[in-house]
């Protein structure tokens, strides 16, 4: 079952995005021993970026999967360590630019507050700087003050933004915050970015110094547990967004169903970006061929296929 998990994980994540990762994912398909020694972790540790990311911190060498085996085994003791005591917690901050076409149609007041937040960096896209690629060239937006944060990906099937959002109050949940401020933290954070993606590197630390220079609010807690009493700290005079990305696949499905439950009767915003069977009720919205990626979901009602790291935001039709 685990080798099935990482030759699908390859197959659908890591293909054209990181070829070490391919590599590295479908040695570990084809090799028994490595698999019995990934199932020794529990069920919810054995995910290949978490896996992957804790061979990398632990000094497993970026070298293919058949010259790398040997300090896979040898330092398996420190991996297991490092992926027991740590999640995958990437903050993408590229995925800003697939959350902004549906953040830029709401008027301000916004209360920005983004579950599984890790250390921040989403509830920052007021403050990035974005190019574009559409049918029609690239458009380009940023803040009057500039911003040392610029995502760029392509847009297809909607108009380019023409203006950022109006964001008055952020917070996120997370059961464990990371403080960019701390270079450990900020370490595990840059080691969660892919091998061959230097840009994605670059604006984590650009955006960095973005958040620890505002400091938003960080809870740490259980999304389900946090969220009514971080919600009510929201001014009243503002709309409430309430946005997640590639969260909920972490919890179960009964776990999903209350979140879903509070986001409902809560009356907020809410802006999903999941997994394709994460959310079905979103998932029986879609047409019947679609592109791999995530799904982009407005009140449960999907609206486009986006790159999982924020690569493209793809419209789909009708949204």
């Amino acid at each position: 079952m685990t080798g099935e998990k990482y030759l699908a994980w390859a197959q659908v994540e890591a293909q054209g995005v990181s070829d070490l990762y391919f590599d590295w994912a479908t040695g570990v398909t084809a090799d028994e021993d490595m698999v019995k020694l990934i199932e020794e972790l529990p069920s919810s540790k054995r995910q290949p970026n978490l896996v992957f990311a804790s061979a990398r911190m632990a000094g497993v060498p970026l070298v293919t999967y058949q010259e790398a085996r040997s300090e896979f085994v040898a330092r398996w003791d420190a991996i297991c360590g490092i992926a027991l005591t740590h999640a995958t917690q990437t903050n993408e901050v590229r995925r800003c630019a697939v959350l902004l076409p549906e953040l830029a149609k709401i008027r301000g007041p916004i209360a920005l507050l983004e579950v599984g937040a890790s250390a921040g960096l989403c509830l920052f896209p007021d403050k990035y700087a974005y190019r574009f690629t559409t049918e029609s060239g690239v458009h380009e937006l940023a803040p009057a003050e500039g911003s040392p944060v610029v995502i760029e990906t392509e847009l297809r099937g909607r108009a380019a933004p023409k203006r950022l959002p109006d964001v008055v109050w952020r917070a996120g949940i997370d059961l464990n915050p990371l403080d960019v401020a701390d270079p450990v933290s900020l370490h595990w954070l840059e080691t969660l970015v892919w091998p061959e993606h230097d840009e994605r590197r670059r604006n984590l630390h650009a955006a960095a110094s973005v958040v620890a220079a505002e400091r938003p609010l960080l809870v740490a807690g259980d999304l389900n547990e946090a969220f009514t009493e971080v919600v009510a700290q929201a001014p009243a005079d503002t709309t409430l967004v309430v946005f997640h990305s590639a969260v909920l696949v972490y919890l179960s499905p009964s776990a999903r169903e209350s979140f879903v439950g509070k986001m409902r009767a809560s009356g907020a915003v809410w802006i999903s970006n999941e997994g394709k069977s994460v959310l079905p009720e979103v998932a029986a919205q879609l047409p019947a061929a679609v592109e791999n990626g995530t799904v982009l979901a407005i009140n449960g009602t999907p609206v486009a296929i986006v790159g999982p790291h924020g690569q493209f935001f793809h419209a789909l039709p009708d949204s």
